[in-house]
């Protein structure tokens, strides 16, 4: 292995030419040894290529995560300091208790309710107990080391390294981190779905105040919630999202798969992805996008298997309702007894000011919960609790997870490291191979609400929660109400490998956040709890466009790289084309072609008729009339309820192409035209408009106008842009297309890959990569992946640096 390792170092540094800048701290000595220096510190290998991506090379575990903490953050270095202060519970220290939290690793909306939660965490043992359970059911010992290299190398780079970024330079909240701080930050996004979605209500939670026994009894209004959970599990309303899709070798040109990962993830915070290649001699070469603060590739390829996540439907977290004793509303009752709820009191200290204590109630089940969000109360009353369950709190083998997909072989392998770690809590994988085969499942980690348990054990509240949302909320005073165990599951309440909705080696396997269903619209997959998503209910305007797009490719044939890339950027917008004409006709139609606004003003909507019929349906930078179509939208979207807004509706008999034919006979469609065209107007938009002076990012100033639309328009190339006209329209990305790759195979050992992430490399303006790759997002160019060595070596960009521990 030393050899190996020697022999990729000596090439490189060959190869250097003359201009190839290498800091004299880090810089590879003539003759390439790498040995470790006599200390036996941890070093690593980093050859960078185009656009700032590094490829990492160490020679085993600890030295690879040694490697990629050191370049995470010199990439990253404010963003990953910022959510390690996250987890540690210091941000009300640091930034205040008051102000609102960043949301990059909980829900929680203020500093003081983050804190709370994971200093509560933290103090609780929570992530120390997970490491120490044995694999699977803890994380591997390769894990463990890729953690606590990580750890090494961000705070190496910290000792060796000057802060540029204005973000955090000079500031006393940027501190060395240990494996801890790691294994916590993957603990936080493990839970986003279940306790992470919980904080502000987990840290509000309070016993009634008063005598007891007098407290009045409010229960939630049970439709009233279901509403709020229908909204809160909505896949086309999350603010993370996802398109991707296999091809088999029966729809390609070499019978070879495809895949095109398409995630749609924050532009800014701390859930952003960060690109490299990570390389182990004879042991793992794999390269992706990993989640910032991650030691292993999220979502990537390596020479044989490639694959990619969406955020699926899976509802991961239920609740308990619980029975409270009269006297007592912090005693609970299970067949009878009396259980007393365990106290946890938590001490965040606060900037400016006395430090604040509250305290934490936890039952048998999980924490006592006050809410899910502010639309979804659900208040703690002298008889009545309610607990959240959330099973990824018992998870910390998502890595392990990733680990495996970055080994193996084949579509056969993933699906085999799903069924050993069980370690994904929120998306599902769709993978393709440079055999042919593909792969769809929705392998997650959920809690094992069987339909049958929801229909004997729900409460009230539960017979109307479950069915609408997947939300189960069953009675906690019944101890045959608990939720069991799978025999194949590797950890107690949740479902097994064998439960999970799978779909193996079809022509095309896709997903566009909706539930497991239409995977491949010919080959329906039913059978599943209601838990893990819908069966025969309409689909989001993105998955039935996606699903249009990707049947008659794989019905054409004879896919290549170069069809993914231009499905990726085909910009077109199913809303308009189910909508566009019907809209363009009944606007030509208004008398004396004008309509009232919501502020009861006529408005002359001709100009708008005209560029409604003319516009190419597209939301490309130079789309005329996107910008128009979309403001209509939404304005149509949010007047007009989902059952008015077309004349012919779903059908699941035919679900890709239903419901549609627009009803512009409901009373908001006059309106919301109106609003749009008045909107624009006001704001100096022309209502033809190029999309992409008006929809852009400002990155060191310049001006980069960015393709892509919003999820209700339903366009793969999904984008969520900040709305500002008095800056000149759509001005910044919240999320959307983030790390996009485009995989194949052609009978080498090197991949057909292309790829791009759409933000850049780097949160620090002062970087090269701050906007290198947002700019080839904007022109619709790609990264040439550089895999194989030759390519690595060949590349004009190359720079080769030895990071080691001081």
């Amino acid at each position: 292995m030393r050899t190996r390792l020697r022999r990729f170092v000596v090439t490189a540094v060959a190869l250097l030419t003359a201009t190839t800048v290498l800091p004299a701290a880090a810089a590879e000595r003539p003759g390439g040894r790498h040995e470790n220096p006599s200390h036996g510190g941890l070093s690593a290998v980093i050859r960078y290529t185009e656009y700032g991506i590094p490829h990492i090379v160490a020679e085993d575990y600890a030295n690879l995560g040694f490697g990629t903490g050191w370049a995470q953050a010199t990439d990253q270095v404010c963003t990953l300091a910022d959510g390690f202060v996250t987890v540690r519970g210091e941000r009300s220290r640091y930034f205040g208790a008051d102000a609102a939290s960043d949301l990059s690793l909980s829900s929680a909306t203020t500093n003081l309710s983050s804190d709370l939660y994971f200093r509560g965490v933290r103090e609780a043992g929570t992530v120390e107990k997970l490491l120490a359970e044995p694999a699977p059911r803890g994380p591997s010992r390769d894990v463990k080391e890729l953690m606590r290299g990580f750890a090494a190398g961000y705070n190496a780079w910290l000792e060796q390294n000057r802060i540029t970024d204005p973000a955090c330079r000079g500031a006393a909240w940027v501190r060395p981190v240990t494996p801890l701080d790691v294994a916590a930050r993957g603990f936080a996004l493990s839970v986003l779905g279940g306790q992470g979605r919980g904080a502000d209500g987990i840290t509000a939670a309070q016993p009634p105040a008063g005598t007891p026994g007098t407290a009045p009894s409010r229960a939630p209004d049970a439709e009233a919630t279901a509403r709020a959970a229908r909204q809160l599990f909505a896949a086309d309303d999350a603010d993370m999202g996802s398109n991707a899709v296999a091809f088999s070798g029966a729809t390609t040109a070499n019978g070879r798969g495809l895949l095109l990962g398409n995630p749609h993830y924050p532009w800014q915070g701390g859930r952003r992805f960060w690109q490299s290649q990570q390389t182990i001699p004879g042991r793992l070469n794999v390269a992706g996008g990993s989640l910032l603060g991650s030691a292993t590739v999220s979502i990537g390829h390596n020479a044989h298997v490639a694959w990619s996540h969406t955020v699926a439907t899976g509802v991961t977290l239920n609740l308990h309702q619980l029975t409270l004793d009269p006297a007592d509303p912090t005693v609970y009752l299970v067949d009878g007894r009396r259980e007393r709820m365990t106290k946890r009191s938590v001490t965040v200290p606060v900037r400016n000011g006395a430090p604040v204590t509250k305290t934490q109630w936890w039952t048998r089940y999980g924490p006592v919960v006050t809410s899910l969000g502010a639309s979804l109360p659900l208040p703690w009353t002298a008889t009545t609790a309610y607990a959240l369950n959330d099973p990824n709190a018992a998870n910390m083998r998502a890595s392990d997870t990733a680990l495996g997909f970055s080994r193996a072989r084949d579509t056969d392998d993933v699906l085999d490291s799903l069924r050993r770690t069980q370690g994904l809590p929120w998306v599902n994988t769709i993978a393709a191979d440079s055999g042919g085969h593909t792969l769809f499942t929705q392998s997650q980690v959920l809690p094992r609400i069987t339909d049958e348990l929801a229909r004997a054990c729900s409460t009230p509240l539960g017979k109307v929660t479950y069915p609408s949302s997947g939300l189960a909320v069953l009675d906690g005073s019944r101890g045959d109400c608990a939720l069991g165990r799978d025999r194949d599951a590797v950890q107690p309440g949740v479902f097994g490998p064998s439960r999970m909705p799978t779909l193996r080696d079809a022509p095309y396997a896709e997903n566009s956040n909706d539930s497991a269903w239409l995977a491949n619209a010919d080959r329906p997959l039913t059978g599943y709890e209601r838990v893990f998503g819908t069966v025969g209910t309409q689909r989001t305007m993105r998955t039935r466009g996606a699903l249009e797009d990707v049947a008659a490719l794989a019905g054409r044939g004879g896919l290549t790289v170069g069809d993914l890339q231009r499905q990726q950027f085909a910009n077109r917008v199913p809303a308009g084309d189910v909508a566009a004409a019907d809209a363009a006709r009944s606007c030509a139609a208004l008398p004396g072609g004008t309509a009232t606004g919501s502020d009861g003003r006529a408005v002359d909507v001709r100009d708008a008729c005209d560029v409604l019929a003319s516009w190419d349906r597209t939301v490309n930078s130079g789309s005329r009339g996107a910008l128009l179509f979309d403001r209509f939208w939404r304005e149509l979207t949010a007047a007009v309820p989902a059952a008015q807004l077309w004349k012919v509706p779903f059908s699941p008999a035919d679900p890709v192409r239903t419901p549609h034919t627009l009803n512009t006979e409901a009373p908001g469609f006059a309106t919301a035209l109106a609003d749009a065209v008045a909107e624009l107007r006001a704001a100096g938009i022309a209502l033809d408009a190029p999309l992409g002076e008006h929809q852009f990012v400002v990155r060191g100033g310049e001006r980069i106008p960015v393709g892509g639309g919003t999820e209700s328009l339903g366009v793969w190339n999904k984008i969520e842009p900040v709305w500002d006209p008095a800056r000149g329209g759509y001005t910044e990305v919240t999320t959307g297309s983030s790390y996009i790759q485009a995989v194949g195979w052609d009978g080498t050992r090197c991949p057909v890959a292309r790829t791009l992430l759409t933000y850049s490399q780097s949160s620090d303006p002062y970087s090269p990569h701050h906007a290198d790759q947002t700019r080839l997002f904007s022109g619709e160019r790609w990264v040439t992946s550089r895999f194989c060595e030759r390519d690595i070596l060949s590349s004009p960009a190359l720079r080769v640096v030895r990071v080691r521990e001081r």
